[in-house]
């Protein structure tokens, strides 16, 4: 099992920066991927980016495209997401996510494991 932990969410104003940390602890020598997903009140879980453990390749939501970006520190065990340039409509709780299989890296379905998520909130 893995186990995951979210940090950095936060209030900021519009056009500004956050950086969200989420540590994972347990058996994450077979993870193959992390990812974080978002959902604002009322809507679905929406993907905004993921990232391969073992090669590190990312993927991102078009609406993330340019602002944010996912990494990695394989020896920290810990994924972060860089956001910057943050609209208002980027507010939402942030859910990281790990998984042990390879699959669509868009689907909630296809992560095993969820943090508590953190709340970001930008006002305009």
């Amino acid at each position: 099992q893995v186990q995951l932990v979210e940090s950095g969410g936060g209030l900021v104003q519009a056009g500004g920066s956050l950086r969200l940390s989420c540590a994972a602890s347990g058996r994450t020598f077979s993870m193959n991927a992390m990812g974080w997903f978002r959902q604002a009140p009322g809507e679905e879980r929406d993907f905004v980016a993921a990232i391969s453990w073992s090669g590190g390749g990312t993927y991102y939501a078009d609406s993330v495209k340019g602002r944010f970006s996912i990494s990695r520190d394989n020896a920290k065990n810990t994924v972060y997401l860089q956001m910057n340039s943050l609209k208002p409509e980027d507010t939402a709780v942030y859910y990281c996510a790990a998984r042990y299989y390879s699959g669509r890296y868009t689907s909630t379905h296809e992560y095993d494991y969820w943090g508590q998520g953190t709340q970001v909130t930008v006002s305009s």
